[in-house]
């Protein structure tokens, strides 16, 4: 849809909308009907922003919504015809049109109970907040705004139309929806909402955890994260959906030894998400897997804290803690494995670096560094520049200047030698020639062998790969000399038990 002015005043805003919106308007009132293009679509007009998704309320049943578009539409769907949605394409545009609704939900249930209804202001009365609660008549383009949208939107707040208790036990995933939008607009939460989410809380646990985790990954990618998840630990929120935030509340010991690891992670969230790049580069923005990962990567603090004499606080395999924390929640959440193992991946790896800027690596340890990372180097990269957050300048300059000089190693490396795939100098078909082995796990075994000798020393040349294999053999178990055929008797060649166990 075309732009429109940024002030946000009804009686100014030049509403352009597409012709397809109009014509479409136009069908219906030709049939005697309303429609109105309702919620994000009108909301997204006063900030300046376009989507090709478009919705629409009519008071025509989904039956005369379907006999007005057949002929019209590119093509068109019924799979939500149950709750009065008819869907559609036209010229590039997803339409869904729905029937206006009297809904009410069984607040026992997660299912709605679909009531049709005939008045556009009951429609917009049970939607989520006043600025999603306005509609644009067609194809005259009168704004519909009964609860303050326009109002609520100028001021940067969000409000829901009718009382947010009734709102919030209609869909209890509207709180979380709360918490998405503050992250994506940025805009901050009427104090009724807030009170309203921090009462309710403990209604989100009926919610499907996919619908939560959808909402979730929204308010993560949004231009305001650290607001969205805020919101989420002080209403309480977050101690239903995600409990290893809230934990990272420590009480401060008495000597304020450690920073706040919370506001810690908050701030870490933040500088991961700027450290993002446009969409030709490496980790383009928004990153679910980098953001996630900077808010999760010390939840294992808790758990592993310590004090230890003379008044240090250690927090000692709180990366590998906090790694099984992460992929556990992320499961809870029915995240897909990949997602999961790359999250619970960087949080297991953000503390490797700390070794680097002191005693200096060797190239073997640069190269199992990357290898390590595998194909999250690029987002390690950036995690572990976001994880400094002290205020001691020196220190800060220190550590930075640290890892400019890993990637520099790093590109110096690559240079000499293929580093993204690491593989040992032979290959598996290679390994069987030279030992006269079958496929089995003692290839495995040499293979593996073969992979540490090409971390330590580079690449080496065939002769000597094959010369470090044998040696490596003439060590091995298997590798003594046969039994001679005729000396084999079965009870020779099987081991006792006794033996097998020792």
């Amino acid at each position: 849809m075309a732009h429109a002015h940024h002030k946000i005043d009804s009686n100014t805003v030049d509403f352009q909308v597409d012709p397809v919106v109009l014509e479409l308007g136009q069908r219906f009132v030709d049939a005697g009907h309303e429609l109105s293009l309702v919620g994000g679509p009108v909301r997204d007009l006063f900030l300046g922003r376009t989507s090709p998704d478009l919705d629409f309320t009519t008071d025509a049943s989904p039956d005369q919504t379907v006999a007005l578009i057949k002929k019209w539409a590119d093509n068109f769907w019924e799979i939500g015809r149950a709750f009065g949605t008819i869907g559609m394409r036209k010229a590039g545009f997803q339409i869904e049109i729905t029937t206006y609704r009297a809904e009410a939900y069984d607040p026992e249930s997660r299912k709605p109970a679909v009531a049709f209804g005939t008045s556009l202001t009951d429609d917009l009365l049970r939607r989520d907040f006043t600025i999603n609660a306005m509609a644009l008549r067609l194809p005259s383009l009168e704004l519909i705004d009964p609860f303050g949208g326009v109002r609520d939107l100028s001021a940067s707040v969000l409000a829901t139309p009718g009382s947010p208790e009734a709102s919030f036990s209609d869909d209890p995933l509207r709180m979380m929806r709360a918490a998405r939008f503050a992250s994506q607009l940025g805009i901050s939460v009427h104090d009724d909402v807030r009170l309203a989410m921090t009462q309710m809380a403990e209604r989100i646990k009926i919610i499907s955890a996919e619908r939560v985790r959808d909402e979730l990954v929204k308010l993560i990618c949004g231009a305001n994260p650290r607001v969205g998840v805020d919101l989420l630990v002080d209403t309480g929120l977050a101690e239903f959906v995600l409990p290893e935030v809230s934990a990272l509340r420590l009480e401060s010991d008495e000597h304020h030894r450690h920073k706040d690891v919370y506001q810690h992670s908050l701030q870490v969230l933040e500088q991961a998400a700027a450290l993002e790049t446009d969409a030709d580069g490496a980790v383009p923005a928004p990153d679910f897997v980098l953001r996630f990962a900077a808010l999760m990567h010390d939840v294992g603090k808790p758990a592993t804290r310590r004090f230890e004499p003379g008044g240090a606080v250690s927090f000692r395999h709180h990366d590998m803690v906090g790694s099984k924390l992460t992929a556990k929640r992320m499961k809870t959440l029915r995240f897909d494995n990949d997602t999961i193992k790359a999250v619970a991946r960087l949080v297991e790896l953000h503390m490797r670096f700390y070794g680097y800027g002191d005693a200096g690596w060797s190239d073997s340890a640069v190269r199992r560094y990357v290898t390590d990372a595998g194909p999250l180097l690029e987002r390690l990269h950036r995690l572990t520049r976001s994880d400094v957050t002290t205020r001691n300048q020196r220190k800060a300059e220190r550590l930075a200047f640290a890892y400019d000089d890993l990637e520099d190693r790093i590109a110096v490396l690559r240079e000499q030698e293929s580093l993204d795939a690491v593989r040992p100098d032979l290959d598996g078909a290679k390994i069987m020639s030279i030992l006269n082995l079958k496929p089995g796990p003692v290839v495995g075994r040499a293979y593996k062998f073969l992979l540490e000798e090409r971390m330590e020393h580079g690449p080496l040349q065939p002769d000597d790969a094959e010369a470090r294999l044998l040696a490596w053999w003439s060590e091995q178990p298997e590798a003594a000399p046969p039994v001679p055929e005729a000396e084999e008797s079965p009870a020779a060649v099987e081991l006792s038990p006794n033996e097998e166990s020792k």
